[in-house]
């Protein structure tokens, strides 16, 4: 093995030691090679280490090869990895089969060296490329997703880094979720990356409301709020429509849940559709806690920023009916992480105040009628 190069590691998986003898012995040159008696061996190893690439046996006992693919292939965490499979049969029916299910080769046992070499070194090579492209799409994609966001933010003059704020709280909530369990079958099936990146267009119907009423000064008349309301529905109609433009479901569909669904309330009361329950999509229960969180801990430039205990104490109030309730229980299981987050991105915006020389100032008292506008379309009040 060659010194500062990144060893790549290949699991090989058979109930035949001399068949895993025998892959270590031409593999282990080149590669970090863990070879494993059985399905239920691999699945633990998983938990803590992931390879570049399984070598999977067909027949085996307990749990045969096209077993341990299909379990492989239902999970997000490791349906990426190439599989091939490394077997005795190599008849067309048992090779169409493994190719429907996501296999990337077929290589026949007993193997040559040469052959299991390059075919290894093809297929790896192949991954390198198509993550090496993915992650530039998705550099590519976030940059337009900020760019458009914080246009979208920057016409509230009113709830600064808003957008910023309730991606780093989203994380933490979803990956609280996911260690404790809950929604765990949904949340799987999700790429964290994206959707926590598409909840940044949670609010890109206000692109549509008028900046007459976005910031106006006084109070909305009853008109005026039930056009501020429309952002919720606007924003996941012009996100259906890249969707149909673009095709590109996955993120456009996520961030439509959130920008549609953010202010739908547990209990059916909240908007546009007055969803109730499971009824509203998981992007959008989540989003309903950490949008009154930050809401409610934010300075702004007329008023003090609720206490962290405060909100909490809130956010409990409404458990079962603004919120779902299991999520408000894993919210309050790792409430002292949003408090660490709320109080490092109160630093770090102390720290630009002071690099731009703005400071703290105060805005006419008039603003603060704005406020009301703004607390009551989070959720934080009751209608007029």
């Amino acid at each position: 093995m060659k010194e500062g190069v990144i060893i790549k590691t290949i699991f090989v998986v058979d109930d035949t030691k001399m068949n895993l003898l025998d892959a270590e012995e031409a593999l282990s040159e080149d590669y970090n090679v863990l070879t494993l008696l059985s399905a239920s061996i691999m699945f633990n190893v998983l938990e803590k280490v992931k390879p570049d690439l399984i070598l999977l046996d067909i027949l085996m006992p307990v749990m045969d090869g096209f077993e341990v693919l299909e379990k492989l292939k239902s999970d997000a965490k490791y349906a990426d990895i190439p599989v091939i499979f490394l077997t005795s049969m190599n008849d067309a029916v048992t090779e169409a089969r493994g190719f429907k299910m996501g296999a990337v080769d077929f290589i026949s046992k007993p193997f040559s060296k040469l052959v299991l070499l390059n075919r290894i070194k093809m297929h790896l090579d192949m991954e390198s490329k198509i993550r090496e492209r993915t992650e530039k799409h998705l550099k590519l994609q976030n940059s337009l997703v900020s760019v458009l966001a914080n246009m979208v933010e920057g016409r509230d003059k009113l709830t600064g880094n808003h957008i910023e704020r309730t991606t780093n709280y989203i994380n933490i909530l979803l990956d609280a979720m996911l260690k404790c369990g809950l929604y765990a079958d949904e949340i799987r099936d999700w790429n964290l990356e994206i959707v926590a990146s598409s909840a940044r267009l949670h609010d890109i119907g206000k692109i549509v409301v008028t900046d007459l009423i976005l910031n106006k000064p006084e109070p909305l008349t009853d008109i005026e709020y039930e056009i501020m309301k429309t952002h919720a529905i606007e924003g996941k109609k012009l996100i259906d429509i890249i969707i149909t433009q673009s095709g590109d479901e996955d993120f456009l569909r996520s961030a439509g849940l959130f920008a549609g669904n953010h202010h739908e309330r547990w209990d059916g009361k909240g908007y546009p559709c007055g969803l109730k329950g499971e009824e509203i999509s998981l992007q959008g229960r989540i989003m309903a806690v950490v949008d009154v969180y930050d809401a409610l801990v934010s300075d702004r430039p007329y008023k003090k920023a609720d206490t962290h205990e405060r909100a909490v104490e809130i956010i409990t109030e409404g458990r079962g009916s603004q919120f779902d309730p299991k999520i408000v229980d894993v919210f309050l299981e790792v409430s002292d992480l949003f408090a660490k987050m709320c109080e490092e991105m109160n630093v770090k915006r102390n720290r630009l105040e002071l690099q731009e020389g703005i400071g703290n100032f105060a805005l006419p008292g008039s603003l603060a009628v704005h406020q009301k506008h703004i607390d009551k379309d989070e959720g934080l009040l009751d209608d007029q």
